[in-house]
C-alpha cells in the first residue's frame, strides 16, 4: 500500500525529525512479489577491486572443493570468509543513495521501491598470500629432461588455463611464481626443468664461457646459440640464460649479464642434494671450486636454500629449502621447531619471510608465534607452544 503525503509528515513527527532538513523525494519500501532471502549474496569490495570492476575486468573466485575459497583479480588473492552484521541488508534494486536524489525541498514527492531480498551477512574480503605450493606438485608430475626422453608426454601438461583452474592464485601471482620456479612453456604446456637437466645447460654455458674467456657480466645470446645449437635445443639455452642472467642489447646485438648468486646457489643445491650432511669446511673449499671461474662464493647467497649447524662439530651445513616446507604459517613453525628447537632470527629469517603479509615484518611475526630468550648472549627463539 502506497504512503500518502500526510502520512509521511506523521511518520516524521514521530520520529522528530524536521522535513524541512530532508530530501524532498522520499522512498517508501514494499516488498516484491518474488521476495527472496537466499538468491542474493553480498560482498564487501575496497577501491581497488571497485576500480577493477568499473574498469571491466573480472574477479574469480578459485578453490577445489576442500579448498577454502579465495577472490582473485588479476594481481591480488584475497580470503573469502562470511561476515554477520546485526542490521538488517535490504536489497533494492530501485532504491538510490542520497547522493542521487534532488536535493530541492517541499512539497514531499513520493516513490515507491521494492524490496527484492534481505541478508544478515555478506562475504568480507581480506588480503592473503597465493596458494602456490601444489604448483610445484603439479609440474613434478612430468619434469622436462630433454628433447631425447620426450617419448610419452601425453599426461599431466598443464596450460596457463589449466593452472589457474587449479591454482589459488592471480595470474600475474601465477606468472611470477612460475618464473621463480624456472618453468619453461613448451609447445603451449608449462613445464619444469629436471634440476640435472637445467644444471646440465648452465654447464654448456659456463664452458663456452671458459674456452671464449667471456665475462659472466657480457654473454653473447648469437655465440651461445651457435655454438651450443648442436647440444641441446635453442630455446633451451635462450631460456637457461633467462633464469641466471639479465638480458641486455649493444649495437642490435642481445647479451646478458649472468647472476653470480644465483649460479653460486644452484652450484650449491646440487653439490648437497644428495648429501645428508656436509662438513662445512670442506663444502666451502669445494663449492668455490666447482663455480666459474672470477665468480666468489658466500654462505648469505644461501639463504633458504641450505641451513649451517654451528652446534655440530666440525660444523655442517644441508639441505633445507623454503618451497619444501608447509604453506601454513602455523605448520611451517612447528615444523621448524621440530627441527631446531631454539633458532636465531638470522637463521629462521629465510624461511618465514614469504609468510609475512602485507606490511607485516617477520619481527611482528616472530612476536606471534615464537618466544624469544637469551642463549650465550644470543636472543633466540623457541615454539610458543608445546609441539606434539
Amino acid at each position: 500500500m502506497n504512503r500518502s503525503g500526510e502520512e509521511v509528515e506523521a511518520t516524521l513527527q514521530i520520529a522528530k525529525l524536521n522535513v524541512e532538513d530532508l530530501r524532498s523525494t522520499v522512498q517508501c519500501l514494499t516488498f516484491s512479489e518474488t521476495f527472496t532471502s537466499g538468491d542474493y549474496s553480498l560482498m564487501e569490495l575496497d577501491d581497488t577491486l571497485c576500480k577493477e570492476i568499473e574498469a571491466g575486468r573480472s574477479l574469480v573466485i578459485r578453490g577445489d572443493k576442500g579448498d577454502h575459497a579465495v577472490l582473485c583479480s588479476q594481481n591480488k588473492t584475497y580470503d573469502l570468509k562470511i561476515a554477520d552484521t546485526s542490521n538488517l541488508l535490504l536489497f533494492i534494486p530501485a532504491g538510490k543513495t542520497a547522493d542521487l536524489l534532488p536535493a530541492d525541498q517541499l512539497p514531499l514527492t513520493i516513490a515507491s521501491c521494492e524490496i527484492a531480498g534481505f541478508s544478515n551477512h555478506y562475504w568480507e574480503l581480506r588480503r592473503c598470500r597465493p596458494k602456490l605450493k601444489k604448483l610445484k606438485k603439479l609440474l613434478l608430475e612430468n619434469p622436462y629432461e630433454g628433447p631425447e626422453n620426450e617419448q610419452n608426454t601425453s599426461a599431466s601438461l598443464y596450460t596457463t588455463e589449466d593452472l589457474l583452474n587449479q591454482i589459488q592464485a592471480s595470474h600475474e601471482e601465477l606468472m611470477d611464481h612460475l618464473k621463480f620456479l624456472h618453468a619453461c612453456s613448451i609447445k603451449g604446456f608449462w613445464r619444469l626443468l629436471d634440476f640435472d637437466y637445467e644444471m646440465k645447460l648452465l654447464n654448456h654455458i659456463t664452458q663456452l664461457m671458459d674456452s671464449e674467456s667471456w665475462s659472466f657480466s657480457r654473454v653473447s645470446l648469437k655465440v651461445c646459440l651457435q655454438e651450443l645449437r648442436c647440444l641441446e635445443p635453442e630455446e633451451m639455452i635462450e631460456h637457461c640464460l633467462d633464469c641466471f642472467g639479465k638480458r641486455f642489447s649493444e649495437e642490435d646485438e642481445v647479451f646478458f649479464a649472468l647472476n653470480e648468486d644465483k649460479i653460486c646457489k644452484a652450484t650449491a643445491q646440487m653439490l648437497l642434494q644428495n648429501a645428508v650432511k656436509f662438513n662445512l669446511s670442506e663444502f666451502q673449499e669445494v663449492w668455490q671450486q666447482s663455480v666459474p671461474e672470477g665468480m666468489t662464493t658466500r654462505l648469505d647467497q644461501l639463504k633458504g636454500l641450505a641451513l649451517v649447524d654451528r652446534t655440530s662439530r666440525p660444523e655442517t651445513i644441508f639441505l633445507l629449502k623454503t618451497e619444501d616446507l608447509p604453506e601454513d604459517t602455523q605448520e611451517r613453525f612447528n615444523t621448524l621447531f621440530r627441527m631446531r628447537e631454539k633458532w636465531t632470527e638470522a637463521d629462521m629469517s629465510p624461511y618465514i619471510q614469504d609468510l609475512c603479509a602485507e606490511k607485516q615484518t617477520i619481527g611482528a611475526l616472530l612476536t606471534k608465534y615464537a618466544r624469544s630468550s637469551l642463549q650465550n648472549g644470543v636472543k633466540v627463539f623457541n615454539s610458543r607452544r608445546p609441539l606434539s
